[in-house]
């Protein structure tokens, strides 16, 4: 398994010269971008080309995806990203009815459209709420899913358990949507408090061997992101995870 990881996670252990050579002596080969790493692409890809690693994906929002497109894929050529994800929604955007969860589909539809016009693949990547079941009896992400068919998913397996779903079961019904997968651990009750509750990949609660097990039957991916959202120790998560990972991968395959 060719492992990326997603800069989100080392945003508050800058600066980014030491965090790429960091990621790379630890094995990784792949980041995955986010705003944080766009303002200056030409110099951040001479960083990853210095320390041999590619950014395959990356995540834009909605509003920069509509409003600035070609900013986008100009950003995206520089840094080598051919998967773009749409990574979240304010909650004070969110819908709160079926019809209103189709047109945001709709809006990704769209999105899709004009992204793979570039050669580029696009989905969309959850959070909690898409799985939180609404007054009229929407669950938002069966909408995205339905109402966009052509565009990936990014599945954030932790985020789908934290929205009281089952991922197995989704991993079931949409496994040839999904291209990209988050992986990231949540930790037991009342341990990493400090962290939200998220835990190294590996040393928490979510089942990772049956749920790679049920990727590698019924799902497509080929960007494999680990991530945590708020570590108190860059260092410690990047290399407990990646550890974690090679031995499951070993049990995996022996």
């Amino acid at each position: 398994m060719e492992l990326s990881f997603q800069l989100y996670s080392a945003r508050n252990f800058l600066p980014w010269d030491k965090v790429l050579p960091t990621l790379s002596a630890l094995g990784y080969t792949q980041v995955e971008g986010f705003g944080g790493v766009y303002e200056t692409p030409e110099a951040f890809r001479d960083l990853m080309d210095r320390n041999g690693l590619t950014m395959p994906s990356g995540h834009f929002g909605i509003e920069t995806l509509e409003n600035d497109f070609d900013g986008v894929i100009a950003r995206s050529e520089t840094l080598g990203i051919r998967s773009i994800f749409c990574p979240y929604l304010d909650e004070d955007q969110r819908p709160s009815d079926a019809a209103g969860w189709a047109a945001f589909a709709h809006r990704l539809s769209a999105i899709n459209e004009k992204v793979r016009a570039t050669g580029r693949r696009f989905g969309w990547h959850n959070h909690d709420f898409e799985f939180k079941q609404l007054a009229d009896g929407t669950v938002p992400q069966t909408v995205i899913l339905e109402e966009a068919p052509d565009i990936d998913w990014e599945a954030d397996i932790a985020w789908i358990l934290r929205g009281g779903a089952e991922p197995l079961e989704w991993i079931g019904r949409y496994g040839p949507r999904i291209t990209a997968i988050h992986i990231k651990d949540i930790a037991p009750a009342g341990r990493c408090e400090d962290e939200d509750g998220w835990e190294d990949v590996g040393h928490g609660i979510v089942a990772w061997r049956n749920i790679l097990k049920a990727l590698d039957a019924h799902a497509n991916v080929t960007h494999n992101v680990v991530e945590h959202d708020n570590p108190n120790d860059f260092d410690r998560f990047a290399r407990r995870s990646i550890e974690a990972l090679r031995n499951l991968n070993e049990v995996q395959h022996a």
